[in-house]
Protein backbone atom coordinates (compact mmCIF):
# COMPACT_ATOMS: atom_id res chain seq x y z
CA UNK A 1 0.00 0.00 0.00
CA UNK A 2 1.42 3.25 -0.96
CA UNK A 3 0.81 7.00 0.81
CA UNK A 4 0.07 9.54 -1.83
CA UNK A 5 1.91 12.86 -2.19
CA UNK A 6 -0.56 14.80 -0.19
CA UNK A 7 -2.19 13.06 3.17
CA UNK A 8 -4.20 13.75 5.68
CA UNK A 9 -4.64 12.48 9.55
CA UNK A 10 -7.12 10.54 8.28
CA UNK A 11 -5.00 8.47 5.07
CA UNK A 12 -1.82 8.37 7.41
CA UNK A 13 -3.88 6.30 10.00
CA UNK A 14 -5.23 4.11 7.47
CA UNK A 15 -2.02 3.89 6.21
CA UNK A 16 -0.22 2.85 9.55
CA UNK A 17 -2.79 1.07 10.35
CA UNK A 18 -2.19 -1.22 7.11
CA UNK A 19 1.43 -1.65 8.03
CA UNK A 20 0.23 -2.84 11.39
CA UNK A 21 -2.15 -5.43 9.85
CA UNK A 22 0.60 -6.62 7.44
CA UNK A 23 3.08 -7.35 10.12
CA UNK A 24 0.59 -9.40 12.24
CA UNK A 25 0.30 -6.13 14.86
CA UNK A 26 -3.17 -4.46 16.43
CA UNK A 27 -1.58 -1.39 15.71
CA UNK A 28 1.84 1.14 15.61
CA UNK A 29 2.87 4.66 16.34
CA UNK A 30 6.02 6.12 15.15
CA UNK A 31 7.98 8.95 16.99
CA UNK A 32 10.58 10.71 16.03
CA UNK A 33 12.90 12.67 18.61
CA UNK A 34 9.65 11.66 21.28
CA UNK A 35 7.35 13.99 18.94
CA UNK A 36 4.96 11.50 17.87
CA UNK A 37 4.04 11.95 14.25
CA UNK A 38 2.03 8.65 13.44
CA UNK A 39 -0.26 6.44 14.90
CA UNK A 40 -2.95 3.73 13.80
CA UNK A 41 -5.46 4.29 16.56
CA UNK A 42 -5.91 5.31 20.17
CA UNK A 43 -4.27 2.52 21.60
CA UNK A 44 -0.69 2.86 19.99
CA UNK A 45 -1.45 6.43 20.88
CA UNK A 46 -2.14 5.97 24.58
CA UNK A 47 0.98 3.77 24.87
CA UNK A 48 3.10 6.61 23.06
CA UNK A 49 2.07 8.52 26.06
CA UNK A 50 2.16 6.62 28.42
CA UNK A 51 5.12 6.03 27.97
CA UNK A 52 6.55 10.40 28.13
CA UNK A 53 4.36 10.45 31.38
CA UNK A 54 5.91 7.70 32.84
CA UNK A 55 9.86 7.69 31.59
CA UNK A 56 9.54 4.12 30.89
CA UNK A 57 8.55 1.87 27.95
CA UNK A 58 10.42 0.23 25.31
CA UNK A 59 10.80 2.78 22.84
CA UNK A 60 12.39 5.06 25.44
CA UNK A 61 14.97 2.73 27.02
CA UNK A 62 16.41 0.72 23.79
CA UNK A 63 19.40 -1.31 24.32
CA UNK A 64 21.19 -0.92 20.46
CA UNK A 65 20.41 2.41 18.38
CA UNK A 66 22.57 1.48 15.97
CA UNK A 67 20.91 -2.22 15.76
CA UNK A 68 18.08 -4.52 16.08
CA UNK A 69 14.67 -4.43 16.87
CA UNK A 70 13.45 -4.70 20.38
CA UNK A 71 10.49 -7.60 21.05
CA UNK A 72 8.74 -7.89 24.25
CA UNK A 73 6.52 -11.24 23.31
CA UNK A 74 5.13 -11.28 26.89
CA UNK A 75 4.88 -7.87 28.36
CA UNK A 76 3.35 -9.58 31.79
CA UNK A 77 6.95 -10.76 32.58
CA UNK A 78 7.98 -7.56 32.97
CA UNK A 79 5.75 -6.01 35.72
CA UNK A 80 8.21 -5.86 38.54
CA UNK A 81 11.16 -5.85 36.48
CA UNK A 82 12.40 -3.05 34.08
CA UNK A 83 9.01 -0.87 33.64
CA UNK A 84 7.10 -1.24 37.22
CA UNK A 85 4.86 1.51 36.37
CA UNK A 86 4.49 1.33 32.49
CA UNK A 87 3.59 -2.50 32.16
CA UNK A 88 0.44 -2.76 34.24
CA UNK A 89 -0.35 0.52 32.64
CA UNK A 90 -0.38 -1.02 29.10
CA UNK A 91 -1.87 -4.14 30.40
CA UNK A 92 -5.15 -2.22 31.17
CA UNK A 93 -5.03 -1.09 27.70
CA UNK A 94 -5.14 -4.79 27.02
CA UNK A 95 -1.70 -4.50 25.57
CA UNK A 96 0.30 -8.15 25.84
CA UNK A 97 3.18 -7.97 23.50
CA UNK A 98 5.29 -4.89 22.14
CA UNK A 99 7.80 -4.79 19.84
CA UNK A 100 10.11 -1.45 18.48
CA UNK A 101 11.89 -1.14 15.44
CA UNK A 102 14.60 1.81 14.85
CA UNK A 103 13.84 3.96 12.14
CA UNK A 104 16.96 5.59 10.89
CA UNK A 105 17.85 7.95 7.91
CA UNK A 106 21.26 6.90 6.67
CA UNK A 107 23.05 6.44 9.90
CA UNK A 108 21.53 8.25 11.61
CA UNK A 109 18.94 6.96 14.61
CA UNK A 110 15.35 9.66 13.75
CA UNK A 111 12.56 7.47 15.29
CA UNK A 112 11.25 4.56 16.36
CA UNK A 113 8.36 2.56 15.15
CA UNK A 114 6.60 0.87 17.97
CA UNK A 115 4.20 -2.12 17.48
CA UNK A 116 1.41 -3.88 19.81
CA UNK A 117 -0.15 -7.12 19.70
CA UNK A 118 -2.83 -8.39 22.21
CA UNK A 119 -1.82 -11.82 22.36
CA UNK A 120 1.43 -12.77 23.95
CA UNK A 121 4.22 -14.30 21.27
CA UNK A 122 7.29 -13.71 19.32
CA UNK A 123 7.08 -12.14 15.81
CA UNK A 124 7.71 -14.74 13.00
CA UNK A 125 11.11 -14.70 11.16
CA UNK A 126 8.68 -12.94 8.42
CA UNK A 127 7.23 -10.14 10.41
CA UNK A 128 10.35 -9.21 11.30
CA UNK A 129 12.00 -8.97 8.51
CA UNK A 130 8.83 -6.98 6.77
CA UNK A 131 8.76 -4.52 10.01
CA UNK A 132 12.40 -3.47 8.80
CA UNK A 133 10.53 -2.84 5.50
CA UNK A 134 8.04 -1.16 6.90
CA UNK A 135 10.65 0.98 8.87
CA UNK A 136 12.61 1.76 5.88
CA UNK A 137 9.08 3.09 4.06
CA UNK A 138 8.54 5.36 7.09
CA UNK A 139 11.74 6.93 6.29
CA UNK A 140 11.12 8.00 3.28
CA UNK A 141 7.70 8.95 2.97
CA UNK A 142 7.43 10.64 6.65
CA UNK A 143 10.92 11.66 7.79
CA UNK A 144 12.48 12.40 3.93
CA UNK A 145 9.92 15.07 3.62
CA UNK A 146 9.78 16.75 7.24
CA UNK A 147 8.14 19.87 7.20
CA UNK A 148 11.41 22.31 6.61
CA UNK A 149 9.60 25.89 6.98
CA UNK A 150 7.37 27.58 9.29
CA UNK A 151 4.16 28.02 6.33
CA UNK A 152 4.25 24.38 6.35
CA UNK A 153 3.05 23.74 10.24
CA UNK A 154 0.64 20.89 11.22
CA UNK A 155 -1.70 19.28 9.96
CA UNK A 156 -2.60 18.24 6.63
CA UNK A 157 -0.26 17.89 3.52
CA UNK A 158 2.83 15.94 2.27
CA UNK A 159 3.34 12.85 3.66
CA UNK A 160 5.76 14.30 5.93
CA UNK A 161 3.59 17.12 6.78
CA UNK A 162 3.01 15.04 9.82
CA UNK A 163 0.42 16.66 13.10
CA UNK A 164 2.89 17.51 15.85
CA UNK A 165 0.80 15.79 18.81
CA UNK A 166 2.83 17.00 21.43
CA UNK A 167 3.64 20.63 20.60
CA UNK A 168 0.96 22.01 22.95
CA UNK A 169 3.51 19.71 25.47
CA UNK A 170 6.50 21.45 24.76
CA UNK A 171 4.21 25.22 24.87
CA UNK A 172 2.66 24.22 27.88
CA UNK A 173 6.26 23.34 29.72
CA UNK A 174 7.96 26.48 28.88
CA UNK A 175 4.61 28.50 30.21
CA UNK A 176 4.89 26.05 33.31
CA UNK A 177 8.59 26.84 33.49
CA UNK A 178 7.92 30.51 33.57
CA UNK A 179 4.72 30.48 36.32
CA UNK A 180 6.74 28.20 38.95
CA UNK A 181 10.68 29.86 38.78
CA UNK A 182 11.96 26.11 37.28
CA UNK A 183 13.95 24.98 35.14
CA UNK A 184 12.48 23.32 32.31
CA UNK A 185 13.04 19.53 32.82
CA UNK A 186 11.15 19.71 36.63
CA UNK A 187 8.38 21.83 34.67
CA UNK A 188 8.06 19.21 32.49
CA UNK A 189 8.37 16.41 35.51
CA UNK A 190 5.78 18.39 37.08
CA UNK A 191 3.36 18.33 34.14
CA UNK A 192 4.06 14.86 33.83
CA UNK A 193 2.59 14.14 37.86
CA UNK A 194 -0.44 16.37 36.88
CA UNK A 195 -0.91 14.20 33.99
CA UNK A 196 -0.89 10.34 35.95
CA UNK A 197 -2.18 11.75 39.24
CA UNK A 198 -5.55 12.92 36.85
CA UNK A 199 -5.68 9.93 34.85
CA UNK A 200 -5.53 11.54 31.76
CA UNK A 201 -2.92 12.05 28.77
CA UNK A 202 0.14 14.67 28.79
CA UNK A 203 -1.36 16.35 25.68
CA UNK A 204 -5.12 17.21 27.39
CA UNK A 205 -3.33 18.56 30.46
CA UNK A 206 -1.32 20.37 28.59
CA UNK A 207 -3.76 22.10 26.92
CA UNK A 208 -5.73 22.57 29.88
CA UNK A 209 -2.74 24.49 31.24
CA UNK A 210 -2.47 26.60 27.93
CA UNK A 211 -6.32 27.00 28.21
CA UNK A 212 -6.39 28.35 31.62
CA UNK A 213 -2.92 30.72 31.58
CA UNK A 214 -2.39 32.06 28.14
CA UNK A 215 -4.90 35.20 26.60
CA UNK A 216 -7.30 34.39 24.24
CA UNK A 217 -8.04 35.93 20.59
CA UNK A 218 -11.32 37.36 21.57
CA UNK A 219 -12.26 36.40 17.77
Amino acid sequence: MSLPAQAGEGQRRAWALACANALGLGGMAITVNRELVWFSDATSARLEDLQVVLGQGPALDFPDPAGAAREVPDLGQLLAERWPQFAPEAEELGVAALFVWPVHIGAVLAGRMTGYRRTVGPLTAQQRADGWLVADALADHVLAHWPATAEEGDGPGRAGAVDLHRAEIHQATGVLSHLLGVPLPEALDRLRARAYAQGRTLTDTARDLLDQELPHDPE
